[in-house]
Parts: structure tokens; sequence; C-alpha cells
């Protein structure tokens, strides 16, 4: 009896138990994928573009050659020394790269811009040293083209806020002129000169990533192309002699720029 109840329980737990493995699996919930969201770097190249004002004033100082000439400066017929001021657009693109190390951000920078800024400043004599020197005029100008800079720039990052200062080398094509009229209107001595002036300059700016591959930028810039001597020579029949006009070539930019980070 014993054995016949013992083989029916058994029998019950093995039909019971393979009812229980016929039975579907439960599916495991999938497990969400971890993303990774990218951590911002300054390293990289980049290029952009820039707009914004140029600023400044360039003292020119004359001198006389002979004699002559030099009395005429003295006598304040001719401007010993003179400032034009200047102002206007400036705009252009820049190419770059940034190396990130910590907090901080090295780099190097070429950009070229077109300038607007061209201006000529008259001058009158109020002597009267001289009937034929009373009133005679004398008008100096300079044109500045274009202006380039190639410039290294270290920073401190705050994530994607960057603050700068740079400094290096500058180039530009500077024009000069120099006219110098008789009290009659006549000119009688005449100056040209155009070149490629190279100096220096230096700035800071601040730079801001709003996507990973766009930065926003303000930048101040000081820059100096030096002094030029320009040959202010006599008109034949009408003048005597020579003068040298010294020109200045520096200024102010403050501008934004937008780039692109690869």
């Amino acid at each position: 009896m014993k054995k016949l109840l013992l083989s029916t329980v058994a029998l019950m737990g093995l039909t019971v138990a393979a009812g229980a493995a016929d039975l579907p699996r439960r599916a495991m919930a999938p497990v969400a994928p971890i993303l990774s969201v990218p951590v911002f770097t300054w390293t990289g190249f980049y290029v952009g573009v820039h707009a914004g004002y140029a600023f400044g004033d360039s003292d020119i100082r004359t001198t006389g050659v002979l004699q002559g000439n030099i009395n005429n400066v003295n006598a304040l017929a001719r401007p010993p020394s003179l400032s034009v001021d200047k102002e206007g657009f400036i705009g252009g693109a820049q190419i770059g790269f940034n190396y990130q190390f910590g907090m901080f951000v090295a780099g190097i920078e070429a950009d070229l811009s077109y300038t607007d800024l061209s201006e000529t400043q008259t001058y009158a004599s109020p002597t009267t040293f001289g009937a034929a020197l009373a009133g005679t005029r004398s008008t100096l100008s300079q044109d500045l083209e274009y202006l380039g800079t190639v410039r290294a720039r270290l920073g401190v990052s705050f994530d994607r806020a960057l603050v700068y200062v740079t400094g290096g080398l500058a180039y530009g094509d500077v024009s000069y002129r120099a006219d110098f009229f008789t009290s009659g209107g006549a000119l009688q001595f005449a100056g040209r000169k155009s070149d490629v002036e190279v100096g220096y300059t230096i700035g800071a700016g601040v730079e801001y990533a709003f996507t990973n591959n766009l930065t926003l930028k303000a930048e101040y810039l000081y820059y100096d192309l030096g002094s030029r001597n320009v040959q202010v020579d006599s008109i034949p029949g009408v003048g005597t002699g020579a003068y040298v006009s010294r020109f200045e070539t520096d200024g102010h930019i403050a501008r934004v720029g937008l780039n692109y980070k690869f």
C-alpha cells in the first residue's frame, strides 16, 4: 500500500514538472543602452569670419631738407606735426588651430581683413613769414587697404567659455601721400609711397561655444606697423629743395567673429 502511494505521488510530481517545463518562458525586459555624452574640447582646426570697427590716429612729422625748407617748417608754413584721424569698417576671414591641455588652451590664428581706413588731413599755414608763405596749404593722407595678422593665442577655458590673450605679427598695404601748395593754390611739392608694412599686434578676447562646432568671439587688437619716411619733392619751376614727412601707422580694432570648429 505504501509503495503504491509513493509511486502515485512520484508520478504526479513528474507530471507537474513536465507541465511546467512546457510553459512559455517569461521574456526579460531589454536593457536600455547607455548613451555617452561627448565631452566638449577646444582642440581642433577652425575657420571663420569676422567684422568690426577700426580706429586710430597717425602722427605725421615733417622736416625740411634744405635750409629754406627747414625755415618754412620752423615758421609753420609747412606742418611740423599733424595727426590724421581714421576710422571705419573692418572685416575678413580667419583660420586657426587650438590645443587644450587641462583647463588651458594654446593655439595659432591667421586672419586677413579688408579695411576702410582712408583719411586726408589739411593744414593751412597761419604764418605771416613773408608774403609768399602766407596762406600756404598742405594735405597729408594715409590709406590702409588691408590688414593681416598671424598670432599665438593662450587662454583659460571654463567649459564652453574661453578667455584668452593674443599677439604676433601684423602686416598691411599702406599708401601715403603729401601735397604742399602755394598760397595761390599751385602744387609746389608732392610725395607718394605705397608699401606692405610689417609690425606687431597684441590683444585679448573671449570666445563661447554654443554648439560643439560653432563658436562666437569678441576681440580687441592693437596693431603697430611702424613708421615710414616719404620724400616730398619740389615741382620743377615751382618749388626748390624738398621735405620729408614721417608717417606712423597704428590703430585699434574691436570686432566679433563666428568660427566653425572641425
